[in-house]
């Protein structure tokens, strides 16, 4: 005998204890459950490899959307397709339960990035150019500080400064002129 006869055979022993089920044989209906739970937990044994202890959870809640789903099965469709459909939406379920709690129970010290890594470079960086910038005479260093620093805009900068717009443009070039010059000296 084939797979596929097997396969065949057992669709129609299914099928058949299933419909006499429905019909109200409570005995057929025990046993198309027993035999279709063999079946499942196959199918879940191969698709839950790592978490056999699952599988019987797993196969119990399909056993009950089947259960609970029997008065829409339709006698012209496949019943081992229609079964293994709502197999596989409660799998599915598994799997997103199973990883959002993961995801709960993760340990912490395992987590390198938990706390982050203190990047100091930037509060250097801003230590370094404020002691630049105290070099710098007033009229270079305050538009430098309000339109390159504060992001104010020219017009703003000069309202805010008393200068002319030409002046603080003149102060921004000539200031990061100047502090260019610094730095290439340091290095």
């Amino acid at each position: 005998m084939s797979n596929n006869d097997a396969t065949t055979s057992a669709e129609v022993e299914l099928r058949w204890c299933f419909l006499q089920g429905l019909s109200g044989d409570a005995a057929q209906y025990r046993l198309f459950l027993g035999r279709l739970s063999s079946h499942l937990r196959a199918y879940l044994r191969r698709r839950l490899p790592k978490a056999p202890a699952d599988v019987e959870d797993v196969l119990q809640e399909a056993l009950l959307a089947i259960h609970n789903a029997r008065h829409t099965y339709q006698d012209d469709q496949s019943l081992t397709a229609w079964v293994y459909a709502i197999t596989r939406y409660k799998l599915m379920d598994f799997f997103r339960a199973h990883a959002r709690r993961e995801a709960l129970h993760e340990p912490l010290w395992e987590d390198d990035n938990l706390f982050g890594t203190v990047d100091l470079e930037p509060a250097e960086a801003r230590r370094d150019l404020g002691e630049l910038l105290v070099t710098l005479p007033e009229r270079h260093r305050l538009p430098i500080e309000l339109v390159k620093l504060q992001g104010l805009s020219v017009a703003e900068a000069a309202s805010r400064s008393g200068l002319s717009e030409s002046a603080v443009k003149v102060g921004i070039h000539r200031g990061l002129k100047a502090l260019a010059t610094r730095i290439r000296g340091l290095t």
